[in-house]
């Protein structure tokens, strides 16, 4: 899915933004579920980001684990740049693998459709604000709901626009030299072959 987004939806606009079909993705999860080999290339862009979204808020306590929670969220209040990554890359430190590695993928793709945000529309905040939901769940916390929210959607921009330094420029090479890669390098096709990472 990951390698399709990133090959499709930078110039998709609307994406992660604009739902997918209800019809069509209820039939590609249950596909997906399934086990049952699935062409995404017959499917919608679309339906597959909003598949991605629906996956993503399914899985329990988040894929940032709702036991580190409120200290993801203290993450924006450390004092400058250089400090909320370092903080960001101990609490990633605390992370199961396989969770680091989806969080990768996920933030190279969302930065990779940042980069063309002219031809899709969907700034790092736009993109934060429709993503935010789907990553960080609904946990409550000390914070009021409306706080709580805000600082949400300014750790995922913060992430989408910091995604090199926090995950490494090696991020650019996860989709194949001729992918869509986050240094606005020009989109070939690549193929769909991406690995199975799990989200818990």
């Amino acid at each position: 899915m990951f390698f399709f987004i990133n090959k499709n939806g930078p110039f998709t606009e609307g994406i992660f933004r604009t739902s997918g079909n209800i019809q069509s993705r209820r039939a590609l999860k249950e596909k997906l579920n399934s086990g049952d080999k699935v062409n995404l290339d017959d499917e919608s862009i679309l339906v597959v980001a909003s598949t991605l979204k629906d996956f993503l808020q399914d899985i329990p306590g988040s894929i940032f684990s709702a036991t580190l929670y409120d200290k993801w969220l203290d993450v924006i209040d450390q004092g400058n740049e250089e400090e909320k990554i370092t903080a960001t890359q101990r609490l990633l430190d605390q992370l199961p693998r396989a969770n680091v590695v989806f969080l990768r993928y996920l933030f190279g793709v969302l930065h990779n459709i940042e980069q063309h945000s002219s031809s899709n529309q969907m700034t790092a905040y736009i993109l934060s604000v429709c993503m935010t939901t789907s990553i960080l769940g609904l946990l409550n916390s000390g914070s009021t709901a409306f706080e709580n929210f805000t600082k949400k959607i300014s750790f995922i921009q913060f992430l989408i626009e910091n995604c090199l330094k926090i995950f490494g420029e090696d991020i650019t090479s996860l989709f194949g030299p001729k992918s869509v890669s986050c240094d606005n390098s020009d989109s070939t096709d690549v193929t769909d072959n991406s690995e199975k990472v799990a989200g818990t």
